[in-house]
């Protein structure tokens, strides 16, 4: 569609930060681009009177927005438009073709369904009754259909309740001339909210709402609790722009903004690595790029590329499998892929070593980060120094195997246990004391992967023989709980390749090896943990999490 068609309505009020700025400039860089622009700042007052912070909807709050709404609408239907795109300021549509995909639906009131870290999105397949007078009716209801249309499962463009956020109306639709956003219906009982009072006025105009996931149209950030700060919004919409970097391409800020420098810090460790192959430039361009969102400096290690090693490379390195060592899954042996992963760690423990480094971050390129990761990682390791706690080995991203009872919580560390049998090195902090263990443990002459051999080394791995090569078996190690980093694939999933397993014998390199596609479980997703067995006591106590929730989340 040709921009010169468009005519970009805009609003911006109440704001205690610089949005007012970034929008003027926006607006007076393209307005040239545009058939008409109208623009609505108000720079006072900057707050509701009612209002307990900047993330908190007071009545009066969803007034002014539902009066906005109505604002725009009328001057769409004064302009005689065909349409009325209505897309929230936090929106991310990355599909250019969203606009020509929803008016190619041909329906009144249509929306683009947005993707979240969660199953939260712009539409409810459900919304609960008016049960009385005390009981108002209009919130989300939980239904079967809901997870089928999120996750794909069911494609398509569907008749649902409720959408919000980024929606079309077809103007030239007749019944569309009975829709309203304020005042509210004079029948409406629910509870007072801009998005229940759309729905209600879209039902008794007998429009059906519609909801299409046919494409990948964009995100929504997740929304915030009453009482979270500006800081923690922007935290949680730089979550939203790195999850959207995972399967596409980065979402780029416009090219008609001036977008100030961000400035990547070590987050308090002496140094941060992270391992990415030569020939994984797609791994190492999204990681680099996820990582300066979050303003996180790293140092790019190349990692030993086990495709590439040969016999005599071996030998010179004097590396033999650990006599008996087979995959608890495939019963394989050791891999090429798996030794020049293990090179790949031990050589960094070797630099933490030479150059005496106290706090060591450790990622792989192949990692999604957990909301508010870097706040949340440099807190869990203030708290470990504040308790003067004696570490070696801080999984932050793991695969956790004993299932059957919790591990043990640390007194006076909040969100850290002591960790039990465990797989994968997505993420880690090594002191200076715990790669000296691991390097002195003379690992290449005994050699299994390196995520068999870090339990080995703190004492919790279930194969008794595996553990008598190595003598001394006292690493520190712990975990971060929750987790603060995860896989951003799995076994199964599209997109997952991995080349530890794809690879050849660790001894014959014409056998080669490819147990992913049969014997995937050591790749696959972490099971649902019993109650029993999860890891309660390391986490706050359920008081402090039971703050009231948006009026949206599920």
């Amino acid at each position: 569609m040709d921009n010169e068609g468009l005519c970009p309505w805009a609003a911006t009020d109440h704001n205690v930060d610089n949005t007012t700025a970034i929008l003027r400039e926006w607006l007076k860089n393209v307005q040239h681009l545009y058939h008409d622009v109208e623009w609505r700042p108000m720079e006072e007052p900057r707050s509701y009177p009612e209002e307990i912070g900047p993330k908190h909807w007071p009545s009066s709050r969803f007034t002014h927005v539902m009066k906005l709404r109505q604002a725009a609408l009328r001057a769409a239907r004064e302009k005689w438009s065909d349409y009325i795109l209505f897309v929230d300021a936090d929106n991310l549509l990355t599909n250019p073709q969203t606009l020509n995909l929803l008016i190619a639906e041909n329906k009144t009131l249509v929306a683009p369904m947005l993707e979240s870290r969660s199953l939260y999105s712009n539409f409810w397949c459900g919304i609960t009754p008016q049960a009385s007078d005390l009981v108002k009716g209009g919130y989300y209801k939980r239904t079967l259909e809901y997870p089928l249309i999120r996750e794909w499962k069911r494609m398509g463009c569907f008749a649902v309740p409720m959408i919000h956020s980024t929606f079309l109306i077809d103007l030239r639709k007749e019944a569309s001339t009975k829709l309203m956003f304020y005042p509210p219906h004079q029948d409406y009982t629910w509870s007072f909210d801009d998005i229940m009072v759309f729905a209600f006025s879209s039902r008794q105009a007998g429009i059906q709402m519609f909801i299409c996931n046919r494409e990948h149209y964009g995100f929504l950030p997740m929304p915030l609790k009453p009482h979270q700060s500006l800081q923690e919004e922007a935290e949680n919409f730089v979550h939203t722009l790195i999850e959207a970097m995972i399967d596409r391409p980065p979402v780029e800020p416009s090219q008609y903004i001036s977008v100030p420098p961000k400035h990547p810090d070590k987050m308090g460790f002496d140094e941060i690595f992270m391992i990415n192959l030569k020939r994984r430039k797609d791994r190492r361009d999204r990681m680099l790029r996820t990582l300066y969102e979050q303003e996180i400096a790293v140092k790019i290690v190349e990692a030993v590329d086990g495709k590439a090693l040969n016999t005599s490379q071996l030998k010179a390195l004097s590396i033999e499998m650990l006599p008996g060592y087979q995959d608890p899954y495939s019963s394989r042996p050791l891999t090429r892929g798996e030794i020049g992963c293990f090179l790949s760690h031990y050589y960094i423990w070797k630099e933490v070593v030479n150059r005496g480094l106290e706090k060591t971050l450790v990622i792989e390129d192949d990692v999604r980060f957990e909301h508010q990761f870097k706040r949340k990682l440099m807190k869990l390791m203030d708290d470990i120094e504040q308790a003067q706690l004696d570490w070696e080995l801080i999984y932050i991203g793991r695969k956790r195997m004993q299932v059957q009872e919790p591990e043990k919580a640390v007194p006076n560390v909040r969100n850290l246990v002591e960790a039990d049998y465990s797989y994968w090195t997505l993420g880690y902090a090594i002191s200076f004391h715990g790669a000296q263990k691991l390097i002195g443990a003379e690992p290449f002459g005994k050699m299994l992967p390196v995520d068999e051999f870090l339990p080995v080394m703190y004492n919790k791995h279930p194969v008794t023989k595996y553990m008598e090569y190595y003598e001394s078996r006292d690493l520190k190690a712990f975990s971060a709980e929750p987790l603060l980093v995860y896989p951003t694939h799995y076994t199964g999933q599209p997109g997952y390749l991995s080349d530890t397993e794809t690879s050849t014998i660790w001894d014959n390199e014409t056998v080669s090896t490819d147990w992913d596609r049969t014997h995937s479980w050591k790749s696959r997703q972490q099971g649902q943990i019993h109650s029993d067995a999860q890891n309660k006591d390391a986490l706050p106590s359920q008081s402090s999490l039971n703050a009231p929730a948006s009026r949206d989340e599920l």
